[in-house]
């Protein structure tokens, strides 16, 4: 049932106290109707305190008072419209369409807060999802129905590395018929929402993406709904018409800004660096939403992108992010400063369910021997690295030059690639295995003999 009010007992920022209220839910929905201009915003209940109500407006409060602004309580949740019909399509941070598409008619309409997935409904997640990017498919590889955090910093590649993924992504052995990409761009600059709205264009890769995008000027509490919306979407695309799904949300440090902000708003008590203690767990309300259901042939898999502030690996978004998530990928600004794209640091950069995820039957049989050898002889390389600055060059011995020039192979070779460079999970492996002949066959310790027989031959190469 509809209710309307016009005493507002307190406007302060984005946030509106209405007292002497019945039946107010928290999580409803709220119109909020200005008398003189005859705009109507969108809020919502995000506490209640017996016949009180705080309702967080998802825009700005300019003009709005006690005496000429009226709050129509809708009785439901916030919810979008969905069909199939949103492949395509770009929405700003509320889902509404900014494309010029027109309006989404549907009779389903769907709760943003999501259906939470019961633990024992969930299927362990299996086959990977290939990038075409070697350092994530050879040695911290993508399952379907993952959630694999990037950590990045300031002015790095992420924005280039994430539109790369939605070029070339797909399930591996698919051939993209039930493959599609949920984006959801939270607090950025013009400039990089159209380098995404170009780059899936030129790609043509368009008809299969999804966007939602919260503008860097737009209203902050949009911040707060947009990844919800593209969850949405996502669940309804993989749990209602079968697709594989792949979230992918920048930035997520934007999202936790405007959680702090709000948090301000409200006076509640601040955690660590100025943050709600509740910032776990709407991280978490966010992440736990990827997964695969058994008996449903679709999956979401996530792939949230957050910008590191002062590219501190502990502060509480990444840290936090690392204990929700099944590892990270984590950029190097060392790395790009060494015009190495994409910047990826492999030693700090893990995938927890990798391991079931890979081998015979999903990539190839070598596939997990292979990515343990290189992710040690790169380890190598490091320490090498470091002795040569003590003692020189020079002084060191025959083995150690060797590792040294696997090193600099590797980084050029393997890590980095173009920008366009699509690489099969085939030749990625190859790749590794030419980079290994570089090494003495004693250095390779991590790999079966008889993988390094199959792929290496003998000592003498045949």
């Amino acid at each position: 049932m509809k209710k309307e009010y016009f005493t507002l007992e307190k406007i302060e920022g984005s946030l509106i106290e209405v007292t002497n209220l019945h039946q107010v839910s928290y999580g409803e929905v709220v119109k909020i109707k200005s008398k003189t201009t005859d705009e109507t915003q969108v809020g919502e209940v995000v506490k209640i305190d017996d016949n009180k109500a705080l309702v967080q407006v998802y825009g700005t409060n300019m003009g709005v008072s006690g005496n000429n602004t009226g709050l129509e309580f809708t009785g439901v949740p916030f919810e979008v419209p969905l069909s199939k019909e949103i492949l395509g399509r770009v929405f700003n941070g509320i889902a509404k369409p900014i494309d010029r598409g027109g309006d989404i008619y549907s009779g389903k309409f769907y709760n943003v807060s999501g259906r939470p997935i019961n633990p024992v409904a969930r299927e362990y997640p299996r086959n990977f999802i290939q990038t075409g990017i070697s350092s994530i498919d050879g040695l911290m590889t993508l399952i379907r129905g993952q959630k694999l955090p990037i950590f990045s910093g300031s002015g790095l590649d992420h924005n280039q590395l994430a539109a790369q993924i939605v070029r070339q992504a797909k399930i591996s052995g698919d051939k993209n018929e039930n493959f599609a990409i949920v984006f959801a761009a939270i607090g950025v600059k013009h400039d990089e929402a159209d380098f995404f709205r170009e780059a899936f264009k030129n790609a043509g890769v368009n008809e299969r993406v999804v966007m939602y995008i919260n503008y860097a000027d737009d209203p902050i509490m949009e911040r707060l709904i947009t990844p919800k919306c593209a969850l949405t979407a996502a669940e309804y695309l993989a749990y209602e018409e079968n697709t594989h799904v792949l979230v992918i949300m920048t930035d997520i440090t934007s999202y936790a800004e405007a959680l702090r902000e709000v948090s301000s708003g409200r006076e509640e008590v601040p955690s660590r660096k100025g943050y709600p203690g509740h910032l776990y767990s709407d991280l978490a309300a966010l992440y736990e939403r990827a997964g695969m259901i058994k008996g449903i042939d679709g999956s979401v898999t996530l792939i949230p992108i957050l910008t590191m502030p002062s590219d501190d690996i502990t502060h509480p978004i990444a840290d936090l992010t690392g204990y929700i998530t099944e590892g990270q990928i984590v950029l190097s600004r060392d790395l790009q400063g060494s015009d190495i794209y994409p910047p990826i640091n492999i030693l700090p950069s893990l995938s927890r369910l990798m391991k079931d995820g890979i081998g015979e039957g999903y990539t190839r049989e070598d596939h997990a021997d292979l990515s343990a050898q290189l992710f040690s002889s790169y380890s190598r390389v490091q320490d090498v690295r470091a002795l040569a600055q003590i003692i020189g060059q020079d002084d060191l011995s025959d083995g150690d030059k060797k590792v040294l020039e696997f090193g600099t192979a590797f980084e050029k070779e393997f890590l980095s690639q173009k920008q366009d460079e699509n690489r099969s999970i085939g030749e990625t492996l190859d790749l590794g295995w030419k980079l290994l002949r570089i090494l003495p066959r004693e250095y390779l310790d991590r790999i079966s003999p008889k993988y390094v027989e199959k792929y290496l031959g003998d000592e003498n190469g045949n």
